[in-house]
C-alpha cells in the first residue's frame, strides 16, 4: 500500500456513453427507415467525478491538495448546449468541447482516450430491445508497474425518439415516462466505470449494483447527480490497512466489506481465486502457470469479458511472490488488437469471438480458452513448452484435488437463509477460507520449484550460481529452469531472496524443510548425497546403473538438488494428510463497520460523518487495550488518516506514533512528514509540550536529513575469472562460486595456489582448480554403493573421496572416506571392510612396501583395540591420503574434546581444497602446496590440543551464530526463552528458544532443543544490541546503542514494535520478578542516567526517573530496590528515585581509568559482588555496609571481568586474559569462565572453551549456562551446570 496518499477506496468515477449528436444521428436513421437492428456507435467520456467534493474552507486545503496531488484536469463537453450550438456540432464539436467546463479531475494514470474502448470493448450498441445488466473488470498499469483498478457496470436506457424533430433539444430528447404509439422506442448502452487504486473487485460490483437500483428509476438528467453522490459516499470509505482487519459499510440495500490485504506486500483478494480450478483441470493450471513463469506470449480468451480479468488476476495471484513484470492488459477491445503484435512477452485478453483470427495472424502464442479450458498455441493446439517439474506438479494436482471449490455443496445441511445480507456473509466467509486454501496450494507449488535456489545463493556479494543451480536439477527437468532462470520474473524474485525477504514464501520453505535439510543448516557441509539420499534415490527407481554410468565426467554439483527432489518424492503423501505448516487455518479476522453515509454531502456534514468515524475507532481503541497490539494498530493508523483528512493534525501524528508501540510494519512515513512539514506555527508549539510528538518530530526530521541511500537491487551471474586475481579478487571469487566462505580458508588457498610464487592466481588456475573442485563432487555423488555397504554406515554419512584401487593388508580395492571413517569397498565381490574410525587413529605414516625389486610408498595407519596395523599401496597417491588422514584425524579429536562440530567441518572443507590443489596443479611442488591447507595437522604441533579435564566434564556443546557468515562476528548478548507446554501444534512454539545478537543489529535465533537455526537473520536497527529480556514468552525486548528498544514477537519472530522514549543508548534492561501479573514491570536505562519503567502490556511509561552518573551501563531489581552500575560505582535507589547508598570503585582502582562492568545482588546473603573490565579480582561488600568492600576474590588467568550471573547459588564469571607459555605473552587471547562459590569465596572451577573475550553469559532454566564471545572466536559454548 502506497502511504504517500490517503487510502480511499475511490478514485474517480466515470460514465461512459453515446453523445447527444451521435444519438441524433440514430433518430435521424430510424426516422427515415434506414437504421438496422443494432447500431454500433464511438463511445464517449460524458461525467468525470473525483474527489474532492465538498467546498472547504480556505484554509484548510492542505488535505485535498495532497489528495489531488496526483490528479490532472479532465476537459468534458458541456451539457447544456444552445440549439445554435447543436446545429453546428458536426463541424465544431471538438472545438466546443475543449472550451467546455474545466471542473473535473482524473487520477495521473487513467488513460481517458482508451477508456471509453475498455468500457465497451465489444462496441456501443443501440438496439431495438432492453436487456441485462452486465459487469466487467480492468486493470491499468502505469510505466513503473503501479496498478489501478476499474469495475465497469453496463446498462441500458429507453431512448424516446419523437416523430417531429423540434423536440430534439438536448434534455427533451432523452427521458424515461409511458411510451405512446407515436414514439419508436430504442434502448442506448451507458457504462460506469469505478477507478480504485485497490483490488476490490467484488466490493466495487457490489457497489455500482446498489448504485443500479437508483439509475433504474432516475430521470437522465439526474444521472449526473445520482452518479457524484454515489461517487462522494465512496471517496468517504477508508481502505483498511494490511493486517486482520476488514471494513463494512452499508449501500442500500446491501452491507458492503472491503478484506485487507495480508501484509503491505500483497494485494487485497477481493475476488473468487476457484474461477481457474472451474474452468481448468490442475494439469492444464500446471501448464498456464509454467507459461507465465517461462514469460511466454500468452493470450487468455473467453465470450465472457468479466471472466478474462478475474481469471488473469487469479493467476499472477497464483505465481506469488514471484510479480509479473512484462505487459498486462487484460481486455483488449476490438480495436486494439493490434497490441497482439508486441515482440516482448505479455498476458492480455481477447473476446472469444476473435481466437481464429489471432492464431492465423499471430505466431508462438499461447492460446488459453477460458470457456473450454484448453491451453494450446497459435502453430497447434499441443504447448511444446517445458513442463513444471514433476514433483511438484504432482503435490499441486494432489492438493488441488481435495479443494472444496462448489459453495452449495458446503452449504447443503445448513437451513436456508431468510436475509440477503447473512447469505452474503456466509458466502464470504467460505469463499475467505477458500481463497485461503488455495493460496496455500499454489504458495506450496512455487516453495517446490524453487526450494533449492537459496543454496546457491551468496548474500555478500548478491551471486546466483546460475550454472551450477541447473547442473543441480534432473536432467529432464533442466529445460524448464533454464527458461525461467532468465526471465525479469525470475531476477525480481532473487531480490527479494538475496535481501533476505521474510515473506510467506519464506516462512514456508523454512517450515517444510526436512530432518536432513535442518541437519544440513547446523554445520557448512560441502554438497555430498548421504546414505539416506542414496536409499531414497533407489526408491525412486534411479537404477545403479544410471547412477554410475557418468562417473568421473564434469557434471558437477547434482547432489543438492537431487536430495531435495528425492526428500519430497517421499514426503509428497505425508504432507497432505497431516504436514501441520501447511494445513493452518486462516488467521481470524476482525470487522470494523463505518457509520452510516450523511444524508448530504455538505462540508459540515461530512465533518460530522468523520467525528463520528473517531468516536468509533476511538471506542475500539478503548475496548482492546492491552489485549491485541495488532489490531490496536489498525484501529490508530485508520484514525490517524482520518484525524489528517480533518486536518488535526496533532492527533494524527499521535496516533501514527502510537503504531511504534503495536505495530511498525505499517506507519505511513511519507504521510508522517507531510504532516510534520505542514505544522503551523501554533501547532509546532503545541507538540513541543507534547513530549511523545516532540520525539516522532524530531525523529521524523532527522530521517530526512539523512542522505538516501539507493537500495542495492544487483544480481550477479556467477562467472569464471578471466584475469589475475589478487588476494581480495580471489577472495571474492572463491565465495561467489560457492566452494567456501570462511575469509581465513580463503586465504590459505590462495597461499597453496601461489605456492609463495606470485602475489596473482592465473585465470586458467582458477579454472582447473574449479573444474576438479566440481568433477570430484560429481564423482562423489555417482558413487554406486552397494546396499550391504550402505547398511553399515549411518544415514548421515557421505562418501567424500575414493581412492584408485589398491593393493591393502585387508585385500584389494577403493578405500573410501567419509565425514567418520575410512572403510575398503572391496573388488570383485563387492563388500565393505572398515578400516577405522578418525577417533580410534593412533598414528598414521608413510612407509614403503617391496616389491620385486622396488619399494612402494604406502600408508599405514594404527588404530586403537587392534594390533594389526592397516597399510595401503597408495602408490603416487601417498602423500595426499597421509595429509587427508591426518586432518580428518586433528580435526575429528578437535571436534570431540572441544564439543565443537565444525571443526569436522573446517576439516573436510580443507581435505576437499587440498585434494582439488593436488589435482589442478599436478607439479612436483603440489604436495607442498596442499600441506599448506593442513591447517589443524599444523595447529596441533603449535597449541596444545587436550582440553582441561574439568572444561570437558563440564563442556557440553558449541556452536557457531556465524556459520552463513564469511567471519566470526562478536557475540553481544544472549537471552534463552524458556518453551512452551500449551500451543496450537507448532513445533517452534514448543521448543525453547535462544536469542543471539551479533553485530550490526542482527539476531540469530536457535532451537535451544536441538540447537538448530530457526532464524538466520532478523535485523533490528543496525546499531550495536546491548541487552535482551523475554517477557511472559510472548515478546523479546532488545536495547540497542541507538536509543530504540527493539521488540520481537517470540512466535513470529519479526520486529514489529518500537520504544522510542529513551534519547540515549539503551544499556540495560531488567523485570520486577515479584510482579506475578500479566501486566509486568519492565525498568530500561540509558547511558545518560535515565531510567523508565515501563508496563508491559501497555508498553507506557509509568515511572522516569534520573540518576546523575557518567555512564548507567546496567541495573537489577531486587527486593524492590533498584541496583545501578555506574561507572565508578554502583548505587541503590529506592523506586521514588532516591538514591540510597554508593559501593564506589576501590582504592587501588580510583586513580586508573577503570569502571564496574558488572555486578551481582545476593540479598539472602546480604553481599553485592562486583568485577571491573580492567582488574582480575572480585569485589565484595556488604549490604548494610558500602563504605569498603569486606572481601576481593583473585580471578586467576584473568585480565578483567566482562559478565556475571548467578545460578544455582554459584556465581559464574566472564573472564578475558592473555595466555602466554613458559611465562612469556605468545598474544593469543584466551578467555575462561571461572565458577566462583560464594560460600569459601574460591574459584571452583575454570572453564576454557574460547579464544577470544567472553562478552556475555546466559542461563537455561538453571541447568546450563550459555557463554558468548568476541569476533575472534565468535562462538557460544554450552555448559552444564552442576
Amino acid at each position: 500500500m502506497s502511504d504517500h496518499q490517503l487510502p480511499a477506496l475511490l478514485e474517480a468515477c466515470v460514465v461512459v456513453g453515446a453523445s447527444s449528436d451521435k444519438l441524433r444521428d440514430v433518430y435521424q436513421a430510424v426516422n427515415n427507415n434506414e437504421g438496422p437492428e443494432s447500431l454500433l456507435l464511438e463511445p464517449e467520456v460524458l461525467h468525470v467525478l473525483a474527489p474532492p467534493f465538498v467546498s472547504r474552507p480556505q484554509n484548510d486545503s492542505e488535505v485535498l491538495r495532497l489528495r489531488g496531488k496526483m490528479q490532472r484536469s479532465f476537459l468534458r463537453r458541456k451539457r447544456e448546449q444552445s440549439p445554435s450550438a447543436a446545429a453546428t456540432q458536426s463541424q465544431a464539436g471538438a472545438a466546443e468541447g475543449r472550451r467546455g467546463s474545466e471542473d473535473a479531475r482524473v487520477p495521473n494514470d487513467i488513460d481517458l482516450m482508451a477508456l471509453p474502448q475498455l468500457c465497451f470493448p465489444d462496441g456501443l450498441q443501440v438496439t431495438n430491445e432492453q436487456r441485462d445488466e452486465r459487469f466487467h473488470f480492468l486493470v491499468f498499469t502505469d510505466v513503473f508497474g503501479n496498478k489501478t483498478h476499474g469495475v465497469v457496470m453496463q446498462w441500458y436506457r429507453p431512448i424516446l425518439v419523437h416523430s417531429t424533430p423540434q423536440y430534439l433539444d438536448g434534455t427533451s430528447f432523452l427521458h424515461n415516462g409511458a411510451v405512446s404509439s407515436k414514439y419508436s422506442t430504442l434502448f442506448s448502452v451507458f457504462s460506469v466505470c469505478a477507478i480504485s487504486k485497490y483490488p476490490y473487485f467484488t466490493a466495487l460490483k457490489d457497489c455500482l449494483s446498489c448504485l443500479l437500483v437508483q439509475l433504474r428509476t432516475c430521470r437522465f438528467s439526474d444521472m449526473e447527480e445520482r452518479v457524484k453522490d454515489f461517487a462522494a459516499k465512496l471517496t468517504l470509505v477508508p481502505v483498511p490497512p494490511p493486517g486482520q482487519l476488514h471494513m463494512m459499510f452499508t449501500l442500500r440495500p446491501l452491507t458492503i466489506v472491503l478484506p485487507s490485504s495480508e501484509d503491505k506486500d500483497q494485494p487485497a483478494i477481493d475476488l473468487d481465486l476457484h474461477l481457474p480450478f472451474l474452468c481448468f483441470r490442475p494439469q492444464q493450471l500446471l501448464q498456464v502457470i509454467s507459461c507465465l513463469l517461462q514469460e511466454q506470449r500468452v493470450v487468455l480468451f473467453s465470450s465472457d469479458w468479466a471472466r478474462l480479468t478475474l481469471t488473469a488476476e487469479s493467476l499472477l495471484l497464483f505465481l506469488q511472490p514471484l510479480s509479473w513484470q512484462q505487459p498486462y492488459v487484460p481486455i483488449l477491445a476490438r480495436g486494439m488488437l493490434d497490441f497482439l503484435m508486441a515482440p516482448t512477452a505479455f498476458l492480455m485478453g481477447c473476446h472469444l469471438s476473435h481466437f481464429e483470427e489471432v492464431a492465423a495472424e499471430t505466431n508462438d502464442l499461447i492460446l488459453i480458452n477460458i470457456d473450454n479450458g484448453s491451453v494450446s498455441t497459435s502453430c497447434s493446439d499441443t504447448i511444446d513448452l517445458p513442463h513444471v517439474p514433476p514433483a511438484a506438479a504432482d503435490c499441486f494436482t494432489q492438493r488441488s484435488q481435495s479443494l472444496k471449490i462448489h459453495f452449495d455443496l458446503a452449504q447443503c445441511h445448513h437451513m436456508s437463509c431468510t436475509n440477503i445480507n447473512e447469505q452474503r456473509a456466509q458466502r464470504r466467509a467460505w469463499q475467505q477460507n477458500l481463497n485461503h486454501d488455495i493460496q496455500r496450494i499454489t504458495l506450496e507449488l512455487i516453495v517446490n520449484i524453487f526450494r533449492d535456489v537459496s543454496s546457491h545463493l551468496n548474500y555478500e556479494h548478491r551471486v546466483f550460481n546460475t550454472e551450477e543451480f541447473l547442473k543441480s536439477r534432473e536432467p529432464a527437468e533442466q529445460l524448464f529452469y533454464k527458461k525461467v532462470l532468465d526471465t525479469y520474473i525470475f531476477h525480481s524474485f532473487l531480490k527479494d531472496r538475496l535481501n533476505r525477504k521474510i515473506d510467506n514464501y519464506a516462512r514456508m520453505e523454512h517450515s517444510t524443510r526436512s530432518e536432513m535439510q535442518k541437519m544440513k543448516a547446523m554445520v557448512e557441509v560441502t554438497r555430498r548425497p548421504t546414505m539416506q539420499e542414496i536409499q531414497a534415490r533407489r526408491k525412486s527407481s534411479i537404477t545403479e546403473t544410471q547412477l554410475n554410468k557418468r562417473l568421473g565426467m564434469s557434471l558437477p554439483n547434482l547432489g543438492d538438488a537431487q536430495t531435495i527432489n528425492f526428500q519430497r518424492n517421499a514426503l509428497v503423501p505425508r504432507l497432505i494428510v497431516s504436514d501441520p505448516a501447511l494445513r493452518t487455518p486462516p488467521k481470524p479476522v476482525k470487522v470494523f463497520k463505518l457509520p452510516d453515509f450523511p444524508a448530504s454531502l455538505s462540508f459540515h456534514s461530512v465533518q460530522s460523518y468523520y467525528s463520528e468515524l473517531i468516536q468509533q475507532l476511538s471506542k475500539a481503541i478503548f475496548s482492546i487495550q492491552n489485549e491485541n497490539s495488532a489490531m490496536l494498530a489498525r484501529f490508530y493508523y485508520l484514525r490517524g488518516f482520518i484525524n489528517t483528512l480533518c486536518s488535526r493534525r496533532l492527533e494524527a501524528l499521535s496516533d501514527f506514533q502510537n503504531l511504534y508501540k503495536t505495530d511498525t510494519t505499517i506507519f505511513p512515513t511519507h504521510l508522517a512528514t507531510w504532516l510534520v512539514d505542514s505544522l503551523h506555527q501554533d501547532e509546532r508549539q503545541q507538540a513541543d509540550k507534547r513530549p511523545e510528538l516532540k520525539r516522532l518530530i524530531t525523529k521524523v526530521k532527522t530521517e530526512n536529513e539523512k542522505p538516501y541511500v539507493q537500495p542495492d537491487n544487483h544480481v550477479k551471474k556467477f562467472k569464471l575469472p578471466r584475469k589475475h586475481l589478487h588476494q581480495d579478487e580471489f577472495v571474492q571469487c572463491v565465495q561467489e562460486c560457492g566452494i567456501v566462505k570462511d575469509i581465513a580458508t580463503i586465504h590459505r588457498l590462495f597461499d597453496a595456489l601461489t605456492d609463495g610464487k606470485s602475489n596473482q592466481v592465473d585465470p586458467g588456475l582458477f579454472r582447473d582448480f574449479y573444474t576438479f573442485w566440481k568433477e570430484s563432487e560429481d564423482e562423489a555423488q555417482h558413487v554406486n554403493l552397494p546396499t550391504e555397504v550402505i547398511d553399515h554406515l549411518n544415514n548421515s554419512e557421505c562418501v567424500y573421496k575414493l581412492s584408485s584401487c589398491v593393493k591393502t593388508s585387508h585385500g584389494v580395492g577403493k578405500i573410501a572416506m567419509t565425514q567418520k571413517r575410512l572403510f575398503l569397498l572391496t573388488e570383485g565381490q563387492p563388500g565393505y571392510l572398515e578400516i577405522t574410525k578418525f577417533r580410534d587413529i593412533q598414528d598414521v605414516k608413510i612407509a614403503s612396501a617391496p616389491f620385486l625389486l622396488v619399494r612402494i610408498p604406502s600408508l599405514r595407519i594404527q588404530t586403537s583395540g587392534r594390533t594389526e596395523v592397516f597399510e595401503a599401496n597408495l602408490k603416487t597417491e601417498t602423500e595426499l591420503w597421509n595429509l587427508i588422514v591426518k586432518e580428518m584425524w586433528t580435526g575429528r579429536k578437535m571436534a570431540d574434546q572441544h564439543k565443537d562440530p565444525q571443526y569436522m567441518t573446517q576439516a573436510l572443507t580443507n581435505v576437499l581444497l587440498m585434494d582439488a590443489v593436488m589435482g589442478c596443479l599436478q607439479t612436483q611442488r603440489s604436495i607442498i602446496a596442499a600441506s599448506k591447507l593442513a591447517y589443524f595437522d599444523k595447529i596441533k604441533h603449535e597449541v596444545p590440543m587436550m582440553v582441561p579435564k574439568t572444561t570437558s566434564e563440564f563442556l557440553k556443546h558449541k556452536i557457531n551464530p556465524s556459520l552463513d557468515l564469511a567471519e566470526p562476528q562478536t557475540v553481544h548478548v544472549l537471552l534463552y526463552t524458556p518453551g512452551q507446554l500449551t500451543c496450537n501444534g507448532s513445533e517452534d512454539e514448543m521448543n525453547p528458544k535462544l536469542w543471539v545478537a551479533l553485530t550490526g543489529g542482527k539476531v540469530v535465533v536457535f532451537d535451544a532443543a536441538s540447537w538448530s537455526i530457526l532464524q538466520d537473520s532478523i535485523q533490528v536497527g543496525e546499531a550495536q544490541l546491548n541487552c535482551m529480556l523475554g517477557l511472559v514468552q510472548e515478546q523479546v525486548w532488545i536495547g540497542s546503542q541507538d536509543s530504540v528498544i527493539y521488540i520481537i514477537d517470540n512466535h513470529s519472530m519479526c520486529c514489529n514494535k518500537q520504544l522510542t522514549e529513551h534519547r540515549h543508548e539503551v544499556t540495560s534492561l531488567t523485570v520486577d520478578t515479584r510482579d506475578q501479573h500479566n501486566s509486568q514491570h519492565v525498568y530500561s536505562c540509558s547511558s545518560d542516567g535515565t531510567i523508565l519503567q515501563w508496563d508491559s502490556a501497555s508498553l507506557k511509561v509509568k515511572r522516569h526517573l534520573h540518576l546523575s552518573c557518567d555512564h548507567l551501563s546496567s541495573i537489577q531489581i531486587h527486593d524492590g530496590t533498584l541496583w545501578c552500575c555506574c561507572g565508578n560505582g554502583i548505587v541503590e535507589m529506592k523506586k521514588n528515585g532516591i538514591p540510597q547508598r554508593r559501593m564506589p570503585l576501590p582504592d587501588d582502582l580510583e586513580g586508573m581509568p577503570s569502571s564496574f562492568s558488572s555486578f551481582i545482588v545476593m540479598p539472602e546473603r546480604g553481599q553485592l559482588w562486583a568485577g571491573s573490565a580492567d582488574s582480575g579480582e572480585l569485589c565484595l561488600w556488604h549490604i548494610n555496609n558500602h563504605r569498603h568492600p569486606f572481601k576481593k576474590i583473585s580471578l586467576p588467568g584473568s585480565s578483567g571481568v566482562t559478565c556475571m550471573i548467578c545460578v544455582k547459588d554459584q556465581i559464574w564469571v566472564g573472564c578475558r586474559g592473555w595466555s602466554g607459555v613458559g611465562g612469556h605473552s605468545d598474544g593469543q587471547r584466551r578467555s575462561q569462565v571461572l565458577v566462583v562459590d560464594p560460600e569459601s569465596h574460591t574459584v571452583s572451577k575454570e572453564l576454557q572453551a574460547h579464544s577470544d573475550s567472553i562478552q556475555t553469559l546466559c542461563s537455561a532454566e538453571d541447568r546450563y549456562v550459555l557463554s558468548g564471545s568476541a569476533r575472534l572466536d565468535g562462538k557460544i559454548a554450552i555448559w552444564k551446570v552442576e
